[in-house]
């Protein structure tokens, strides 16, 4: 959400990358444990796509911190944006319906993100606005029922 109020001017970018830090270092350290605790491929699997969410917070946050190009964070995005989608497709094939879903919209906001960042694409009001309804539609209300027992 933070980030798509940033893209359509309401938050300025030094306030957005507290939110873009927190988050980073929050999935890095929940990725790390579970890598720790991982003993099959599976395990890894989810570890390798929780920490491409990690590293786009930490990137995002520090491209906003130093004023950094966004050209290497979009590149990145592309890079992820390609991986979000054979992983949709494994969701879809292991009969998770609601994943494959979740994981084509991120694949969808990525490579927004990379044409946005990487390209310098004019696209920053439809990437915030998609950034918003991404963040609602795959985070917000699946973890709001995921907390009370309902997903």
């Amino acid at each position: 959400m933070v980030n798509g109020a940033n893209l359509l001017g309401a938050v300025e970018n030094r306030s957005a990358s507290i939110m873009n830090i927190l988050t980073g270092v929050l999935t890095f350290v929940i990725n790390l444990i579970s890598l720790l605790k991982a003993n099959e491929p599976a395990a890894f699997f989810s570890v390798a796509t929780g920490l491409l969410f990690s590293f786009t917070y930490l990137y995002v946050g520090a491209t906003y911190i130093f004023g950094l190009d966004t050209s290497g964070l979009g590149w990145y995005c592309l890079f992820v944006g390609l991986t979000a989608i054979p992983t949709a497709f494994l969701n879809f094939f292991s009969g998770d319906n609601r994943f494959g879903v979740i994981w084509l919209i991120w694949a969808a906001l990525w490579l927004l993100f990379f044409l946005l960042a990487g390209l310098k694409r004019q696209i920053g009001r439809l990437t915030g606005w998609a950034t918003i309804f991404t963040a609602i539609v795959t985070c917000w209300i699946p973890g709001y029922l995921m907390l009370i027992g309902k997903w």
